[in-house]
Formats: C-alpha cells, sequence, structure tokens
C-alpha cells in the first residue's frame, strides 16, 4: 500500500470521488423519480436498494473492465496505427463520455424542458426496483469508464466507488437538490467528461497525456467554481435582506427605463437566478410605454416603499377650523377656501373636535347652531405616522371619503392624508384651485418647491441618488439641509452629482423655491470616467 503515501494518489482519488459523486445524480434523479410512484413509506427503502445495487453492479463492471485494461495483445494494426484489447476499450470509452457528455451539455444549453411522463405508474415495489436495475446498468458505464481513465489503481477505483456511493446513499436528498439549483456544477462536471473522454481516446492511440496535468486543470476549474458559488451565495445573502417588494419592484422598473441612445450599446446583460439572460439593448421599451404609463407603474410598484409622511399634506399646509374664532371669519374661510372638508379646532390644531363638510357647516352657520356639538358628531380619523400605505388603503376604504389624521407618538398632527394624496403618489400632482405645481419644468431645468416630495421628484429626474435608507427625509427640504447640514441660505449651491440645487427662496425656517440643473459632463470627463 506504499501508493497511499503519494501524494498524486491522493488528489486522484479525491478528483475521482468527487466526479462519481456528480455522475451518480442522474441515476439518483431516475430514481427518485421511480420512487414517487410508491407510497412514500417505500420510498426510502426502494431508494436505499436501489443505491445498493447500483454500487455492486459498478463494482463488478469494475472488475470486468479492470481485466480487460490487462489485454495488451494487438487486435487491429495498419501502418497508421496498433489497437489492442485494452486500447479498443479505452476508445469506445472514451468516444461514449464524449458523446454522453455532449448530448448533455446540448440539453442543457438548450435548456429544454424536463417531459416524464413517459414513465408508467407502478405501484409495486418490486417493478419499481426492476426499472432501477435496468437504469443502474446504464448510469453505472459512464462511471467506471471515468474511473478507468483517471485512475490506473484498481484499488483506488473501487475504494472512490464505495465512498462515492456512501456519500450518495446518506445525502442523496441533499445532493439531487444542490445539483439541481447549481446547475453551473453540472456544466463544469459535463467539462470534465469531455476532457477525460478524449483523455481515453488520446490513450488508446498511444498519446499519453501526463495525469497531473489533467489534476491541475480539474483542481483550477474547481477553484474557480468554488469562488463563482461564494459570489452567488453572497448576491443571494445580500438579496434576501431587503423585501421581496421591493426586488420585485426593481426588476420591472429596469424594464421601464427610458432608454439612452449613448449607452444602448453599453448595456449590461441581466441574469436572474435561473441563469436566464436579457439584453435590455434589445427591448425597445421606451415604445411600449409611455412617459405618463411609466410614471404611473413606478408609482404603483414603489408605494408600498413609501412612508406616509412623504404622500401627506403637512402640518403647515392644512387648511382648519378654528372654533374660536367669530362666525363671520369661520364663513369667509370657508367661502374662500376650495376645499370640502376641514378638521374642526378649539384654538390649535392639536384640539381636533372633528371633521366636517364645509357646506354642512354653513348650513349649521346659517342656523346658528351649537358648532362644537355639531362637529364632534363626526370625530376625526386618527393614524400613526409609522403606518404602513398598505394598511392606510384599509383605513381609508373604511372612512368613506373622509380624510385622516396622522399624529406622532406624542399626539401631534403632523399632517392630512386624503385617497386624492394617495392617487397623486401614484400618477402626479393634482393642484387645486389655490395651489401652484409643485414642480415647474423648464427649458434645462426645475423650478421646485422645498416641499416636493422625492419619490416624486426622483420619478422626475430618473435618479436614484435622492433617497437613502438610512436617512429618514421625505422632502426636498429635508434633503438639502442634511446635506447642508444647516439650513442653507437664498443664493447658495448645494451639488448632489449628478445635479446642482440653487436656493432661490428661503426664510430663517424653511426652503421655499430651488432651482435644480443637471451638471454639465464635458467629453474629456467622459473618457475619463470610461
Amino acid at each position: 500500500m506504499e501508493f497511499f503515501l503519494d501524494p498524486s494518489t491522493w488528489i486522484g482519488l479525491l478528483t475521482l470521488i468527487t466526479l462519481e459523486v456528480v455522475l451518480g445524480i442522474d441515476n439518483l434523479v431516475f430514481i427518485a423519480i421511480l420512487t414517487k410512484k410508491l407510497p412514500p413509506s417505500q420510498r426510502d427503502k426502494a431508494r436505499i436498494i436501489g443505491l445498493s445495487l447500483a454500487l455492486l453492479m459498478r463494482l463488478n463492471l469494475l472488475l470486468l473492465i479492470s481485466w480487460i485494461v490487462t489485454l495488451t495483445t494487438p487486435i487491429i494494426q495498419t501502418k497508421y496505427f496498433v489497437l489492442s484489447g485494452r486500447d479498443l476499450l479505452l476508445l469506445s470509452g472514451g468516444l461514449f463520455l464524449i458523446f454522453k457528455a455532449t448530448i448533455e451539455l446540448h440539453e442543457r444549453l438548450e435548456n429544454y424542458p424536463e417531459n416524464n411522463s413517459s414513465n408508467k405508474n407502478y405501484a409495486s415495489l418490486w417493478a419499481v426496483i426492476i426499472q432501477i436495475i435496468v437504469l443502474d446498468a446504464v448510469f453505472s458505464l459512464d462511471a467506471i469508464v471515468t474511473a478507468v481513465g483517471i485512475v490506473n489503481n484498481l484499488p483506488i477505483m473501487m475504494t472512490a466507488v464505495i465512498i462515492s456511493m456512501t456519500i450518495m446513499s446518506f445525502a442523496s436528498k441533499f445532493l439531487t437538490n444542490y445539483i439541481n439549483h447549481h446547475q453551473s456544477v453540472i456544466l463544469l462536471c459535463l467539462s470534465f467528461l469531455l476532457m477525460i473522454g478524449f483523455n481515453l481516446v488520446a490513450g488508446a492511440f498511444q498519446i499519453h497525456i501526463p495525469k497531473g496535468y489533467i489534476y491541475a486543470t480539474i483542481g483550477f476549474s474547481i477553484m474557480i467554481e468554488l469562488f463563482n458559488q461564494i459570489s452567488y451565495n453572497n448576491f443571494i445573502k445580500n438579496q434576501s435582506r431587503r423585501s421581496m417588494r421591493q426586488r420585485t419592484a426593481e426588476a420591472i422598473l429596469r424594464l421601464m427605463i427610458k432608454e439612452n441612445p449613448e449607452e444602448k450599446n453599453n448595456l449590461p446583460e441581466k441574469t436572474d437566478k435561473n441563469n436566464l439572460k436579457i439584453n435590455f439593448s434589445n427591448t425597445n421599451l421606451s415604445e411600449t410605454f409611455k412617459e405618463e404609463e411609466r410614471y404611473m407603474m413606478n408609482g404603483v410598484l414603489t408605494l408600498g416603499m413609501r412612508s406616509i409622511k412623504s404622500m401627506m399634506t403637512p402640518r403647515g399646509e392644512i387648511s382648519w377650523v378654528n372654533l374660536e374664532k367669530s362666525i363671520n371669519e369661520i364663513r369667509c374661510q370657508l367661502l374662500a377656501t376650495p376645499h370640502s372638508l376641514f378638521p374642526v379646532c378649539k384654538g390649535e390644531l392639536d384640539e381636533i373636535i372633528g371633521v366636517v363638510r364645509a357646506k354642512e357647516l354653513l348650513f349649521e352657520i346659517e342656523k346658528k347652531m351649537n358648532l362644537i356639538e355639531f362637529s364632534s358628531k363626526n370625530p376625526p380619523i386618527i393614524i400613526p405616522d409609522t403606518l404602513d400605505p398598505i394598511n392606510l388603503l384599509k383605513v381609508l376604504r373604511k372612512s368613506k371619503g373622509k380624510l385622516a389624521i396622522i399624529t406622532n407618538e406624542f399626539g401631534v398632527v403632523q399632517g392630512l392624508i386624503t385617497p386624492l394624496d394617495i392617487l397623486e403618489a401614484i400618477a402626479g400632482e393634482f393642484p387645486d384651485e389655490d395651489e401652484t405645481p409643485e414642480i415647474i419644468s423648464e427649458n434645462d431645468s426645475w423650478l421646485v418647491k422645498g416641499g416636493t416630495d422625492l419619490h416624486s421628484l426622483e420619478q422626475l429626474l430618473n435618479t436614484k441618488e435622492l433617497i437613502k435608507k438610512e436617512e429618514n427625509h421625505v422632502s426636498l427640504a429635508g434633503l438639502l439641509i442634511s446635506q447642508k447640514g444647516q439650513l442653507p441660505s437664498p443664493g447658495e449651491i448645494i451639488s448632489i452629482p449628478p445635479f446642482q440645487f440653487h436656493i432661490i427662496e428661503a426664510t430663517e425656517y424653511r426652503i421655499n423655491l430651488v432651482r435644480i440643473k443637471k451638471n454639465v459632463i464635458s467629453k474629456k470627463e467622459k473618457l475619463f470616467q470610461k
């Protein structure tokens, strides 16, 4: 047993065990398909019997083929080559491996759907086992030929076969699932079969390739595949930290991105979990979806990821009725404001009595009724500012068209929200008669109010650089104050690539108006970035 002290022996043994396990996956898959015909209580028994028979068949074939390999008497002689019984075995085995690997590679590269409808529905245990024996005879042949092609020592080959079948017996379910979910491992091992097949064909014609070259090639390929699997697992781990809604929305939004003619030829190919590649440069989706449609679909897909604060009417813009004012002042306010619903308060906004329609309140004023008693019959709907938009929709459905008051954990009113605000979050702004648009587009810039929602602004500017997960501001003013570290003054310029934000109007307390311009990148800068 001195050969076990040779490092190349152990390398060959480990390589052969790996290949034997992978080559037995097809056998496992078909055994799993056949055992599904049995009752659940008999499936494990059939699987163990099938794998045990596969082990015995492989050992017998190994002994038979190892004996044939010793036949070196020439059988076919020409002026170009001489073939003995051993050479004929190597030649036929090599051609078999090349054929099988080529067929398997073709099926996987073409991604043909699996069709198992030809399997008969057997209910008898031994009928299924007979099928397993027939399949074992077919699937054991390539494994034995591979063993002969990679190692010339019978004890090592038998050891590898026994160890591999033992591993498959204990981990049959795990191995089947793992290989089926990692197609790159199958492709890698099929390429090993091609290499071993060519090596067998070369050996039949007396062209000997050192085993060290084969081991080095296989070892290097396995190392690269290991790196690939680590990268894939880390990608899946990072993706799993994000919500399914967010990942789905981003995937659909990528399909709706308006193409830039300068970047059309530089669009990368995206790969999904099934390794299906989509070249976005070949899809003219900008013609399929109009700008308004893309905006609305974006709004629908990102609605669940937004906060109520980004959609509500903020506290400073709420029109509310103060019952401590005179009747004439209240009447003039109701007639001058186009809103149909008003929070009715006593002295301050946080002291809400109810939410009343303007025409009903005017009618009660004309009747000289008690306004406090009337307003208290319509109590406000109070919701926390932490409520997510999906649950908010349920609240608004039950409100029957009324507005909802948003408060923080201390009960302080933060704003109000109506079904119209949800619609604006999806389809864009619908200004009232007393409002001016939040965003005015000009030739090469945009004039934007400080309280403009960042989600709407991102959609308009076609960028993802404005909203950061670690920050909780929802308006343009909040973003600029965060970037500056303090309230900026009129005339200041804040740069957030690829945009510049010019402060047009600002007071000591807030930013009123901002002009946004896109940075102009010169040709030299573009070349430098590339």
